[in-house]
Formats: structure tokens, sequence, C-alpha cells
């Protein structure tokens, strides 16, 4: 790396978008991917309509407001 840099030229907020969302990528452990796969494919489902309708019907749950027993994971 250099000392400094000349930004001189530069211009701030070039790239900023405020209303962008952004798409997050989610990296699965290996058998959750597989099993994740494998659903899909027997259900015949595009894997990103099987996880969204999965994940809505975990928030619906948790929305309950329903306790899970003391160690357990959401």
């Amino acid at each position: 790396m250099r000392k400094e840099y000349d930004f001189s030229k530069g211009e701030r907020g070039k790239f900023y978008r405020p209303n962008v969302e952004l798409n997050l990528p989610i990296y699965l452990e290996p058998d959750i991917a597989k099993f994740i796969r494998e659903l899909a494919r027997r259900k015949k489902l595009p894997i990103e309509l099987l996880i969204n309708n999965w994940l809505r019907q975990e928030m619906a749950f948790m929305k309950t407001g329903v306790k899970l027993p003391a160690g357990e994971l959401i």
C-alpha cells in the first residue's frame, strides 16, 4: 500500500444508492445444503421457493410467541 492516495478527483457518494436492497448470500453447511437440495428435488420446487416458504412458516410460528424449551435453537 502507498503511504498516501490522491482522492482530489474522487466523487463522494458516486456509487451510493439509498433505496437499494441487497441480496444476502447465505452459506449452508454441507449436510444442510444436501438435505435442502434433495427436498427441493422431491417436491419439484426451486430451492429459493422452498427456503422462502419454510422461513415464512417459521416467522409466523415465532410471531405466535410460543416459547421453546430452554437450550433449543430457533
